[in-house]
């Protein structure tokens, strides 16, 4: 395999344990890559670092080795219940892979014991884990370790065990931050000792980043490490042997050409980036269907329990393709990834350089493709400018084929193809208006009827952003109340619960034909106004105006207001309403009809 080369490791300043030479050697890691020559030195000599290293240069490999040395020359050994290091990561596959890497090194030091805490796994479990077996090294996610840290009920202190902590590790430091883990980083960091160092790793430095860095690390040594090859005036932040490619695409043959492109390179390794998990949901099952004789697996954050086993078995595949949300984009490590395809350009910017970064790792070549319509091709000159990440288009998809008839022929055949592109379609109108470059991804911009024909879908949804819009080829849709549910089960139950709807409507007792609630307010409300106006116009030309008429209009304005103050039920509203109608049209005379205004109402 072929790597960046910056030196052996036995050029580094500081001497490493035996174990940690053999470990390495079994690994065939020959030579250290910069963030790895350039961390390992200062985090092993008291110093707290804060790195940023592209993607993909090895910035496992440059905390795990100083974290082990640091434990291993502790004057007092650790006992079983001390945790001397915590490393804290983003995402459980991030958290699995460093916990594999780290395995791998404790085969050395069988007195070191690792344990992994990270959602999808029961808590309780994890407890009675930790107290049985204890640990020395935890490897976590912050949701996870927080609530551990608050579980003293179930007689673990997980704070007391941190007294001995002498290092902390974030890793990906600025996604979590990005993804809403700052409450949490907070209140695991209070639970720690202040006497300790420190290392945060990361991609990118953003103004959060600094924060925590000013918060959190004493005099900090910062690194920031460029490949070979890259001038050190340049800012790339991507790896230095990836092909960047971009493709425009009509919306109507945006999801044609993926497939198109798939099919001529079923023998390679492929992630293909999607914005939400519904369109991960739709198109993955969709590409099962069209893409045929390759391994196609959909992973994103929603999964509970499949999301290890499935991301474990991807990593072990020569070929395939994994269909997935950013919950893939940052430090995850799946060896030989040819391809890294962005079918939907991520919400922010940075999350387009991480995604890229999953492959061309470690000094390897890699490819990568953004799909965009016509309206967002000013994306490329952005990402130049604003990432220092150039661009060059990609030569048109050959052999593209409409693929659309047959997605709609799967959905009139399974109800849950349907719904699965109804969900799909909505998640993704609703994640684009939240794009952090919303002067390029501007909803307003978006030709939905174009949009949801590239969806292959059988009708409109119905959501705010549609409404009061017209749909070329939509005005006529096929019944989809009729479509029906492949799996037996589900359409049983689904049957059955129309059924208990019908049945419950046959029930409920005979009303007038009121539209509901506010509509219907409001309506009265407007007829009430315009007798008020219409009396008070007959007063004005001296014409008579029955008392109570009068008296019935001011009746029923201040059971109006006491129905909008929730002082009275609407059914008592109703009664009280038919009631007052009733005693005028009993004064009406038996010759009059009485009026039919309120049954039409």
């Amino acid at each position: 395999m072929e790597r960046v080369t910056e030196g052996r490791w036995d050029s580094l300043s500081v001497n490493l344990q035996d174990g940690i030479k053999r470990t390495l050697q079994k690994l065939g890691f020959t030579f250290m890559t910069p963030v790895q020559s350039a961390c390992i030195p200062l985090f092993m000599s008291n110093k707290d670092i804060a790195a940023e290293a592209v993607t993909g240069s090895g910035k496992t490999l440059a905390f795990v080795i100083p974290v082990l040395e640091i434990l291993l020359k502790r004057e007092e050994k650790l006992k079983k219940m001390q945790v001397g290091a915590l490393i804290i990561t983003p995402t459980r596959e991030l958290a699995v892979q460093i916990s594999e890497v780290m395995g791998q090194f404790l085969e050395e030091f069988p007195q070191f014991r690792q344990i992994l805490l990270i959602g999808g796994s029961n808590p309780i479990n994890d407890v009675n884990n930790f107290k049985t077996h204890g640990a020395n090294i935890v490897i976590g996610t912050p949701g996870r370790l927080e609530d551990m840290f608050r579980r003293k009920a179930d007689g673990l202190d997980l704070a007391s065990c941190m007294k001995a902590l002498d290092v902390l590790v974030l890793d990906e430091a600025d996604r979590l931050l990005d993804m809403g883990f700052e409450a949490s980083l907070n209140t695991i960091l209070g639970f720690l000792p202040k006497q300790r160092r420190t290392g945060l790793f990361s991609a990118t430095q953003t103004q959060e980043l600094e924060k925590l860095v000013r918060a959190g690390l004493r005099n900090p040594v910062r690194i920031t490490v460029k490949e070979k090859g890259v001038a050190a005036s340049s800012a790339q932040k991507t790896p230095a042997r990836l092909e960047n490619y971009y493709t425009i695409c009509r919306t109507e043959e945006k999801f044609n050409t993926l497939v198109a492109f798939l099919r001529q390179h079923t023998h390679e390794k492929q992630l293909v980036f999607f914005s939400t998990c519904a369109c991960v949901e739709y198109f993955g099952k969709a590409l099962e269907f069209l893409v045929k004789n390759v391994t196609i697996l959909c992973i994103h954050g929603k999964m509970k329990d499949k999301r290890n086993k499935i991301f474990s078995e991807f990593r072990q595949l020569k070929s395939g393709i994994l269909v997935c949300t950013d919950v893939m984009a940052r430090g995850i490590d799946i060896p030989d990834v040819n391809w890294v395809l962005q079918y939907d350009p991520p919400s922010s910017a940075s999350s387009f350089v991480h995604r890229c970064g999953r492959t061309a790792r470690i000094g390897n070549r890699g490819s990568a493709l953004v799909f965009l319509l016509p309206m967002e091709e000013s994306y490329v000159n952005f990402l130049s400018i604003n990432q220092k990440c150039p661009l060059q288009l990609y030569p048109a998809v050959r052999d593209v084929e409409n693929v659309l008839p047959d997605l709609k022929v799967l959905a009139l055949g399974d109800r849950a193809v349907f719904e699965r592109g109804m969900r799909a379609f909505v998640s993704f109108i609703q994640a684009y208006a939240k794009h952090e470059c919303s002067l390029i991804f501007r909803v307003k911009d978006l030709d939905f009827a174009s949009l949801a024909r590239g969806f292959a879908l059988l009708r409109m949804p119905k959501m705010p952003e549609l409404r009061g819009k017209s749909f070329p080829g939509f005005e006529e849709v096929p019944d989809t109340d009729s479509i029906r549910y492949k799996d037996k089960n589900r359409e049983k139950q689904r049957q059955k619960m129309l059924q208990q709807q019908k049945e419950k409507d046959k029930e409920a007792p005979p009303r007038k034909n009121f539209v509901r609630n506010q509509a219907w307010s409001k309506q009265k409300s407007k007829k009430d106004k315009k007798k008020k106006i219409s009396a008070k116009r007959k007063l004005d030309e001296g014409s008579d105006v029955d008392d109570e008429d009068m008296q019935e209009l001011l009746n029923d304005t201040r059971l109006l207001k006491r129905l909008k103050k929730k002082k009275i039920t609407e059914e008592d509203f109703d009664k009280q309403i038919s009631a007052g109608g009733s005693s005028k049209h009993k004064r009406a005379g038996p010759s009059e009809e009485p009026s039919s205004e309120g049954e039409d109402e």
